[in-house]
């Protein structure tokens, strides 16, 4: 508590005489304070001393707190009214704020919610932190991530081949990455190739290597990807566009594990694993003549499927706030986090490009920021009023919806679009004066 009114500290020991409290008059007592004791919540007055009748010192404070112990939760005390100074707190990344003269129950609501909120992020920092090295990147909470992390963990220390299957976005190379650290080829090379981004010549130059003179320009011999993920792991990210000419080649090499470079003669024996992945449908390809079906039995011996992020349940604001750490850091900006609409539109979001998206997003928001949290505004995403519909706002939509259609079916007879909906008509008079639909009854 960083309080400098003796009158008021006594007050608000005797307030939470159940918890542990540590009481500050200034600034330096309660940088003191904080770096031995590390609380979890202060509650801190804007007008402190050098400064009592002002902000300046109060906001130096709240400042100087959240840069030594940004995890802590820092509730402001501000004067009857003052919302300037109220907003201004919550920008430079206060928790929350209480007006003076305290309404203490309401306070002791807001330092239990404080306590709470800190709590659960300390649980997810640590199980973030137990997670296996070897999952370094994968963030989520979400079940669907869950069982997906499972199967890698299952399929990582054997052989097998693996197809990852997933949209654009959603983090396949990571996972690729996961397998190969899982196995025992983890100091071996992980080697990646995307099919999709090398023309068709060039691609199997890349794969496959070639000899000197093999073709014009090839002034040396040169190694291919396959030969360069000797003893590792070979990642081809997105098989599904690979030409249907070098499906040929590389099933032959699966088939027999060695290689020809291209202009060579020499049967080149090559122990590698095969990670692969795509966006596509491949037995939709294989029907359409576009992808070899022997071939796919050879490179999907395990599947994984990869949620899109909007299937993961609470996952968008962990990966927005883990993003948005990283953004700060790499930008040089002290952003505290996001508002509450801000989060809320997050959660909203379809997120079509994924994670990817995400990321992209959060980094733009955190240059485009003018305050020390990151609002609605400098989101900029294009969403539609129905993302942030509330459950509350989904079944009135639904409620309205049902009336019309069966005022539409009724032709207008108040008596059978009561029978229809299952309600009485003074009931039914009610629903149309709330949602608007008095005077298209009438007209009816």
């Amino acid at each position: 508590m960083v309080e400098d009114d003796t009158g008021l500290q006594t007050q608000l020991r005797w307030s939470f005489d159940d918890y542990d409290v540590l009481v500050a008059g200034d600034r330096a007592s309660a940088l003191a304070l904080l770096e031995r004791h590390q609380p979890a919540v202060v509650l801190q007055d804007l007008g402190l001393p050098p400064d009592p009748s002002g902000t300046s010192e109060g906001f130096a404070t709240l400042g100087d707190i959240l840069q030594k112990a940004p995890h802590t939760k820092v509730i402001v005390a501000t004067g009857n009214g003052d919302r300037d100074n109220a907003v201004k707190s919550i920008g430079c990344g206060a928790f929350d704020f209480c007006s003076k003269p305290l309404d203490l129950e309401m306070l002791r609501l807001i330092v239990s919610r404080a306590f709470r909120v800190h709590e659960l992020e300390a649980e997810n920092r640590a199980l973030r932190s137990q997670s296996s090295a070897v999952l370094e990147g994968i963030i989520g909470s979400s079940e669907v991530m869950a069982d997906a992390c499972r199967l890698v963990e299952k399929v990582g220390p054997s052989n097998a081949t693996v197809m990852l299957l997933g949209e654009t976005g959603t983090g396949k190379e990571l996972f690729a990455r996961a397998v190969h650290r899982l196995s025992s080829r983890r100091d071996g090379p992980f080697v990646a190739i995307n099919c999709a981004a090398i023309p068709e010549p060039l691609l199997e130059a890349e794969l496959f290597g070639y000899e000197k003179g093999a073709y014009t320009g090839a002034h040396k011999q040169t190694k291919g990807k396959i030969e360069l993920a000797v003893n590792g792991t070979l990642f081809l990210d997105e098989i599904g566009d690979m030409p249907p000419a070098l499906q040929s080649k590389l099933l032959r090499f699966l088939q027999e594990r060695t290689i020809e470079r291209i202009g060579g003669r020499e049967s080149i024996p090559v122990d590698i694993r095969i990670v692969c992945a795509t966006h596509q449908d491949l037995r939709g390809l294989i029907q359409q003549g576009r992808f070899r079906e022997d071939l796919f039995y050879r490179v999907s011996e395990v599947s994984i499927r990869l949620p899109p992020l909007r299937d993961r349940v609470g996952d968008a604001a962990l990966l927005a706030r883990h993003f948005l750490g990283q953004a700060a850091s790499r930008h040089g900006r002290t952003i505290r986090g996001f508002s509450a609409k801000a989060l809320k539109a997050i959660e909203g979001h379809s997120w079509p490009g994924n994670v990817r998206e995400l990321e992209n997003t959060v980094n733009s928001a955190v240059i485009m920021a003018e305050t020390k949290q990151i609002g609605l505004a400098e989101l900029q995403l294009s969403t539609t009023g129905e993302d942030f519909l509330s459950l509350r706002e989904v079944r009135a939509d639904a409620e309205k919806h049902a009336i019309q259609r069966a005022m539409a079916k009724a032709g207008g007879n108040l008596s059978r679009v009561a029978e229809l909906l299952g309600v009485s008509r003074p009931t039914l008079y009610d629903l149309l004066d709330k949602y608007g639909l008095k005077k298209a009854a009438d007209a009816e």
